[in-house]
């Protein structure tokens, strides 16, 4: 089991040279359909906002998909995942979170902020639990509104998929779904304090959902649920 304790002096929030560290560290070890930071900042953001704990363990498959070069390199990597995971529930707790988001560029040379990372990754955190959101999205429609705007840019991004007729968002819509993401991002975690799972939505597997379920991903062209 991965052990992810440390000392209390230990910063949890990343600076900006650790987290172009990491960065760099992704990129370098990415492969196709491998997340990148901010895929893994939304993987973690969906973990720490969601109805049940997930161990390390569980999502580090997510981010880490071969060995590490040295033990130095893998505790170094570790310790900045780890801080990264921490630094979710304290920007929530403290009312100041901001996703990492991607940059695309544009036609004419200009970038624009882009939440295809970001979303692919949340989507993979909901995946680690996802009977749970599932059983509680498909009885309580206040947490479908709650997810609305993340909801918005994974459809728009294509990475889920739904039987609905969206109209493509506009360039003002989707940067007015950017722009809410952090309070989507904090009336969740607050739902699921505020109506917490029942011991019968707890029993069984919390695991990822069978053939069929809702939401359904879309991963370069293929269904994947």
């Amino acid at each position: 089991m991965t052990d992810f304790s440390h000392d209390d002096d230990w910063p949890a929030e990343l600076d900006d040279h650790e987290l172009e560290e990491l960065d760099q560290f992704l990129r370098a070890h990415a492969g196709e359909d491998h997340l990148l930071l901010d895929g893994v900042h939304g993987l973690l953001t969906a973990i720490g906002i969601g109805p049940d704990k997930v161990s390390p363990d569980e999502w580090l498959p997510e981010v880490l998909h071969e060995p590490f070069a040295d033990e130095d390199e893998g505790r170094r990597v570790l310790e900045l995942l780890a801080r990264l995971s921490e630094s979710v529930g304290a920007e929530v707790e403290a009312d100041n979170y901001e996703p990492i988001l991607g940059e695309i560029e544009l036609d004419d040379g200009d970038t624009a902020l882009s939440a295809l990372g970001w979303c692919e990754g949340f989507s993979r955190g909901v995946d680690l639990r996802a009977r749970l959101w599932e059983s509680r999205l498909g009885i309580d429609s206040h947490l479908t509104e709650l997810l609305g705007p993340i909801m918005a840019l994974a459809v728009e991004e294509g990475v889920f998929a739904t039987d609905a007729d969206f109209a493509p968002l506009s360039e003002q819509e989707y940067d007015d779904c950017l722009a809410q993401l952090p309070a989507a991002v904090g009336a969740v975690a607050h739902y699921w304090v505020d109506a917490p799972l029942a011991p019968e939505e707890l029993s069984g597997s919390p695991q990822r959902a069978s053939a069929g379920s809702e939401p359904r991903r879309k991963r370069l062209g293929r269904w994947l649920h």
